[in-house]
């Protein structure tokens, strides 16, 4: 018998899921909140609102219409902010374009997304110089000025960013279209082959936003939002929607801070100056924050700060928690919009140790509502939640990526049996809690079993000299892969350790901490830095080739 369909009343508005319904709360609640730029420029979500629709008009009279994709190029800022918002609802496309690519890259994905429209901060002219030839689709540039620029323009500018608003109207009317129309699409910085593009609709966006925050406000104490937060992110607006985070600050009506270019005593400064409470970024901004010499001396204690994009060990945390600060995983990937877990602590929990709320800050966390989250062996059979039955990670959520931009084969793989693969290795504890122990491409097969290079990692961290560390595998002719621990040192431990120290104090970890024995095989080798790709991740794949090469 088929389902019975609610019946609609023809005067009741049907209210579709759309980036636009995201500013009635803030603009109810808190008109005269304020977002600022680089702690300079400030004005109120009431302004927001005109600027967003100042921006619509002005676009539609570049000629941008419904299904066109208009590319952003900026650091975090207000601007992009208003983008996030302006050109979806207008039914057109945000493309957040990866400024940290190479040119080549870039012009890859500008021409593969099919741009029409590019919005580029006057920094960035020597990469619109270089490929502004090769651009197959993109009829139209916009200029955005922090300072005045220097030498002539390397294309034909529309217009000028803010003299463009200026002229325009603010009473942009954006029509209502079906939820599901695409918003947003960008690319991913994966380790091979060309960058994918990935793309999610209005409709995945508002629930992942709703549950995003239903998630953050869901917690007792520890890893809290809640609408008296001051938002600054640190993960680039151009990577996932700075993981969604500036939706969810927008619709709480929280008081917003952009800070242009990641600049650690820029950051710090910020986060004492405008009373910064709520973060996130890689764990490798979090060790820049944390050695610098500023972080020593301003409270940190009010500040909540996300892990992800990389594994945030326990050593780290450690660090975190001895500045007050509130650090705590998440989890997710480009095609996930992305979070899908968090490393929340129960109350009681927060009576634990330091040391055993590191553990648990550390974990990959819980599910956020609406998803389903499972570990399962090579035939998609779920493994029991017992923290020690290790598969892939496969998820279903309202958000997930529903293919990759023009490549029907990869979104075939990405979705096989219709759930989405992570491509990552873990195991899910009676409690919930998921725990990823690698990615399948690195985990290390030795002497016929696999050793977690997270684990191997978050060992060696633990060693006081020990600044960063990135485990991979290397070949060997008795087992197959050795470990193989890549150090950078802290400046002052620098000639005053041995590798020699640090692998046997690894192995004596190794050994009472359940990591693969084959783990004590483990070789250090001390380096000045260690490879990443352009959103800070480790690039581990780059390591090993490297390795190959020496």
């Amino acid at each position: 018998m088929p389902v019975k369909l609610i019946e609609h009343t023809p005067e009741a508005y049907a209210y579709p899921l759309l980036i636009k319904q995201l500013l009635h709360t803030p603009l109810a609640i808190a008109p005269e909140q304020e977002i600022t730029y680089m702690g300079g420029r400030r004005h109120t979500y009431r302004v927001l609102r005109e600027r967003i629709g100042r921006l619509a008009s002005a676009l539609a009279g570049l000629g941008v219409e419904a299904g066109e994709t208009v590319a952003m190029m900026d650091w975090d800022s207000h601007r992009y902010l208003e983008c996030f918002f302006a050109v979806p609802m207008m039914g057109a496309i945000l493309q957040t374009v990866n400024v940290r690519l190479s040119p080549e890259q870039i012009l890859y994905t500008l021409n593969h997304a099919r741009a029409d429209v590019v919005l580029v901060n006057a920094e960035f002219w020597p990469i619109i110089a270089a490929i502004a030839g090769k651009l197959e689709t993109v009829r139209r540039f916009v200029l955005i000025e922090d300072a005045p620029a220097e030498g002539p323009p390397p294309v034909d500018f529309d217009g000028e960013y803010e003299a463009l608003l200026a002229a325009a109207s603010p009473d942009y009317a954006f029509p209502d279209f079906d939820e599901n129309a695409k918003a947003t699409t960008f690319y991913t910085t994966g380790t091979t082959g060309l960058p994918k593009g990935v793309y999610f609709s209005h409709r995945q966006l508002v629930l992942h936003t709703l549950a995003t925050a239903a998630a953050l406000g869901n917690a007792p104490v520890q890893g809290r939002l809640h609408r008296e937060d001051v938002y600054m992110p640190i993960t680039p607006m151009f990577h996932v929607h700075a993981w969604g985070l500036p939706y969810v600050a927008t619709m709480l009506g929280l008081k917003q801070v952009y800070p242009g270019r990641y600049v650690p005593e820029t950051l710090l400064k910020l986060v004492r100056d405008e009373g910064v409470t709520f973060s996130h970024c890689v764990p490798t901004i979090l060790h820049m924050l944390l050695v610098h010499p500023l972080s020593k001396v301003i409270d940190l204690s009010r500040w909540k700060l996300i892990i992800g994009g990389s594994a945030l060990s326990q050593a780290q945390a450690r660090a975190a928690m001895a500045r007050g600060i509130d650090a705590f995983t998440g989890y997710g990937m480009s095609e996930t919009c992305p979070i899908l877990s968090l490393a929340q602590l129960s109350g009681a929990a927060l009576a634990a140790s330091p040391e055993e709320q590191a553990a648990l800050r550390a974990k990959t966390g819980i599910p956020m509502p609406l998803v389903d989250l499972r570990v399962v062996d090579e035939n998609l059979a779920e493994l029991p939640r017992d923290g020690c039955s290790v598969g892939e990670v496969v998820v279903r959520s309202p958000w997930l990526t529903q293919g990759y931009l023009h490549d029907a084969e990869a979104s075939a793989g990405l979705w096989q049996g219709g759930l989405l693969h992570t491509g990552d290795i873990g195991h899910i504890d009676a409690a919930g809690y998921l725990q990823i122990t690698d990615r399948i491409k690195d985990v290390i097969k030795t002497g016929g079993e696999w050793t977690s290079s997270l684990q191997i990692e978050d060992v060696v961290a633990r060693h006081p000299a020990v600044a960063e560390v990135a485990v991979i595998g290397v070949p060997d002719e008795k087992w197959g892969e050795r470990p193989l621990a890549k150090v950078t040192l802290k400046p002052a431990s620098v000639g005053q350790v041995t590798e020699h120290e640090i692998r046997n104090f690894a192995a004596r970890l190794i050994e009472s901490t359940g990591v693969s024995r084959y783990g004590v095989l483990l070789q250090v080798q001390f380096v000045e830095g260690l490879a990443r790709t352009s959103v800070g991740k480790l690039n581990k794949r780059a390591m090993r080739e490297a390795q190959e090469k020496s």
